[in-house]
């Protein structure tokens, strides 16, 4: 490139175009030099436009540096006073790995030359740090960030999530990002990333059943090349299992090189929480033969599976073979396994003399377990007497006066009911509603019975009538007996049919296209009826529906649950 004399321009703002000019088009280190001695001739060495024009395209010409030795040259008399200015060469350095430190060592000359920063020159400079991972700078910018008046902006917030996920420093990222008023996926990605760098994928995705965002994680960590100790592994595994997909969470199992207890463990209670007691089982098996120990939590989950797949002589023989095989002694957790696997079976009597029999005394947790398979399978009585233990136990317990209420519902006392519910308005006591969560185009939606604040409620409620028409004619029958409340046979119908689970389920066939899964999480116990429902529905609407309760997970297709109607 040459420049003759007579293309030198005179007027100052014809010769600064033609500069920017030069500079927009500069593709070699040879022209960005040969330009240097433009922009010196010209007079335009002090510009604050062409020398960030200048920077620039140094950066992108991977020259950072050449510019640099030039803006900063104590010989020279350029003055650098631009905010822009110095944010551009701050982010060319952040975005060069081998550079960051001089990102930061800018910053500094920045603050020295009474540069005042704005928004735009701290996430670069937090990048800087995270790239360095010095914890004690990023703080310190931290405490710029404050001062300035900055820690409300939502890209400084992700950006510092980012430098402490970076520094190692979880809990302080935490912080920063529930402090922070407004998140987008950004701030969601950077807080995920923490918790998967630092061996926390667990964390990571909350026990909702979020399957799409557990498969971001998965994808995340591929993208980032980060390392699959056996720790991340495991907690993929858990992950997988608790999300939903427990088939992803075997696959990822098979393809262990090596497995510790804690691998065998994570998906037998992934199994266990599948209903897939038999395939839980033949896994113990296949654990003991590879010659792995079980521990105290292996038991729990293989119990567990025990007890939601009906497996009572599995579950008889797998707890005394804890003492007769392992010499383990059982703890509190595993005898209130084998109670609640007598009460889902309906085999309450058994499960009363089981507990008179235990060697250390029941807590709380196994009595209302005794309480509520006396209120489903109908020994109301001994229910209200082993509730009425509680509540003298357990006083400020609001479980427990939901409980005796429920037995006097289904006793149909309903003046010792009202008292109970009178009692615990007075307590202060509320009963925990029903809800159900569904996550669609990355947005939770949360319904609870009888919701009319829904944007779509017209259309939900419409939908939820079309639901009722085609499964009774399909052969429903709702199950009013699960309504415990003093109101007639049409209002009890009219009750079940606005159940959060109906009204997740009918929000989604609305909103998602035909013929996909529907995923549902539900805070409490599934009822009888919406079950029965479900199985309808997925039948006529030709869906699989996926409802993740507190207890376990439902896959109810064509018809069928793979809970066998036995949870």
């Amino acid at each position: 490139m040459t420049f003759s004399a007579t293309k030198i321009l005179t007027n100052k703002r014809l010769a600064e175009q033609q500069c920017l000019t030069l500079l927009e088009t500069c593709t070699t280190l040879l022209n960005l030099t040969q330009i240097h001695t433009q922009i010196i001739k010209l007079g335009l060495i002090n510009n604050p436009l062409v020398l960030t024009k200048f920077t620039s395209t140094s950066s992108n010409l991977n020259a950072i540096n050449y510019a640099s030795l030039i803006l900063f040259d104590p010989h020279s008399k350029t003055h650098l006073y631009d905010t822009f200015l110095y944010n551009t060469i701050i982010r060319a350095y952040a975005q060069t790995n081998n550079n960051r430190i001089s990102s930061i060592e800018i910053y500094k000359k920045m603050v020295v030359n009474d540069v005042m920063p704005n928004k735009f020159t701290y996430p670069f400079v937090l990048k800087a740090c995270a790239g360095v991972g010095v914890l004690s700078l990023g703080e310190c910018v931290h405490g710029c960030v404050v001062k300035l008046g900055f820690d409300d902006d939502i890209h400084v917030c992700n950006t510092m999530v980012h430098m402490y996920c970076c520094c190692g420093c979880v809990g302080s990222a935490r912080k920063v990002f529930e402090g922070m008023c407004v998140r987008d996926s950004v701030s969601w990605s950077a807080m995920i990333g923490g918790y998967v760098r630092g061996g926390m994928a667990g964390e990571s995705v909350a026990d909702l059943g979020a399957l799409e965002l557990g498969k971001w994680v998965e994808r995340y960590v591929e993208r980032e090349g980060i390392r699959k100790s056996m720790e991340l592994c495991n907690a993929l595994i858990d992950m997988f299992a608790k999300c939903g997909d427990v088939d992803k969470a075997l696959r990822l199992f098979r393809g262990l090189d090596g497995k510790t207890i804690v691998s065998w463990t994570s998906v037998i209670v992934g199994l266990a929480m599948h209903g897939r007691g038999l395939e839980a089982a033949a896994l113990f098996e296949e654990m003991k033969s590879s010659g792995v120990e079980p521990d105290d939590v292996t038991f729990i989950g293989l119990l567990s599976a025990c007890s939601h797949s009906g497996l009572v002589n599995e579950g008889r023989k797998y707890f005394s073979s804890m003492t007769e095989e392992f010499h383990m002694t059982p703890k509190i957790e595993h005898y209130g396994c084998m109670v609640d696997l007598f009460s889902r079976a309906g085999l309450v009597k058994e499960a009363l003399e089981f507990v008179n029999n235990m060697p250390i005394e029941p807590n709380p947790i196994i009595l209302r377990t005794l309480t509520a398979a006396c209120r489903l399978h109908g020994e109301l009585n001994l229910g209200e007497s082993i509730t009425k233990q509680l509540i003298e136990s357990e006083p400020l317990h609001e479980s427990n006066y939901v409980l005796l209420s429920n037995i006097y519902g289904k006793m149909s006392k309903w003046e010792k009911k009202n008292t109970i519910r009178e009692v615990m308005g007075e307590k202060g006591m509320k009963k925990i509603p029903g809800s159900t969560m569904i996550e669609l185009d990355n947005k939770i939606y949360e319904f609870v019975a009888g919701d009319r604040t829904h944007e779509s409620y017209k259309e939900i409620h419409e939908m939820i009538d079309e639901m009722a028409k085609k499964i009774k004619m399909a052969g429903y029958v709702p199950t009013t007996s699960e309504v415990l409340l003093d109101i007639g046979q049409e209002e009890r119908e009219d009750a079940l049919n606005r159940h959060s689970e109906k009204l997740a389920i009918a929000f989604a066939l609305l909103k998602t296209p035909p013929g996909t899964p529907i995923r549902i999480v539900k805070n409490l116990r599934v009822c009888g009826d919406c079950h029965s429902a479900t199985k309808f529905i997925s039948k006529i609407y030709n869906r699989e529906i996926i409802v993740r309760d507190r207890n376990r997970f439902h896959h109810v297709k064509d018809g069928v649950c793979s809970c066998n109607d036995f949870w």
